[in-house]
């Protein structure tokens, strides 16, 4: 049980930092135990990458809807990319749905191991 620093994003995610102090189990020099305690937690104002990369696919898709109603007000007259637009939106749903789902699979599983110890 070695601690280490804990970074904590703005969007409830972390990540270990960097190595704080041994514990007792640990005798050696330079070596840790392998079990990792929170010596202190750092709170962070920006998101984790996850999160900005679910945002960028929000952002795409966003423009790939404008483009489609745009398109459609002006008449109809670009029917492939009409098509081709929707398709991009739908690969970018299941991509948003795909990255959330693991996520959150993600945060269920530590909260499990959490009540489990």
């Amino acid at each position: 049980m070695c601690y280490y620093d804990n970074y904590q994003y703005a969007c409830r995610d972390w990540k270990w930092g960097n190595f704080r102090m041994h514990c007792q189990k640990e005798y050696r020099t330079g070596e840790t135990c392998g079990m990792k305690m929170i010596f202190q937690t750092v709170p962070l104002n920006e998101k984790c990458t996850q999160c900005e990369k679910i945002e960028k696919k929000k952002r795409r898709r966003q423009k790939a809807l404008d483009d489609i109603a745009r398109w459609e007000r002006d008449g109809g007259k670009l029917q492939a990319s009409i098509e081709k637009a929707r398709d991009d939106v739908r690969a970018l749903e299941a991509e948003i749905t795909a990255m959330i789902a693991e996520k959150d699979r993600r945060y269920a599983t530590i909260g499990n191991t959490r009540r489990a110890a």
